[in-house]
């Protein structure tokens, strides 16, 4: 199997994002890259914003609520399997998983640049984050 080219799933995490999500890392291009986002049951990320990428996310499995702020008069949207938001570079956002946990495949694009992209967004959000 070409690494670059085609890449499983893997079981384990491999990365804790700085809202607080695990991410297993699908694949990543010149234009975007790809991976698996999940939250625990009942709980609640970081408001975070990106610096320079643009997120797609498509939620496969649970349920919850993303905020972004400016977006939906500030009222939180709800996530369920194959619901897709997007969130724009510099959009503050915060993600709060329902009583099953909520995962989502999320594109993003430039591809991630590092662990610098994410800004921790203290007191911004309709939750208290859990992480």
């Amino acid at each position: 199997m070409n690494e670059e080219l085609t890449k499983e799933l893997s079981e384990a995490v491999e990365v804790i994002a700085p809202d607080g999500l695990r991410v297993r890392i699908l694949n990543r291009m010149k234009g975007g890259s790809m991976a698996e986002f999940r939250l625990g049951p009942n709980r609640a990320g970081r408001a975070i914003r990106h610096r320079t990428v643009e997120e797609i996310w498509f939620v496969t499995d649970g349920g919850g609520e993303i905020w972004r702020d400016g977006v939906d008069a500030g009222s939180p949207v709800a996530l369920a399997p194959g619901v897709a938001v997007a969130v724009p570079p510099g959009m503050a956002f915060q993600v709060r998983a329902g009583t099953g946990g909520v995962a989502a495949v999320a594109i993003t694009m430039p591809p991630w640049p590092g662990e610098d992209e994410a800004e921790v967004l203290e007191g911004a959000g309709p939750w208290v984050p859990d992480s």
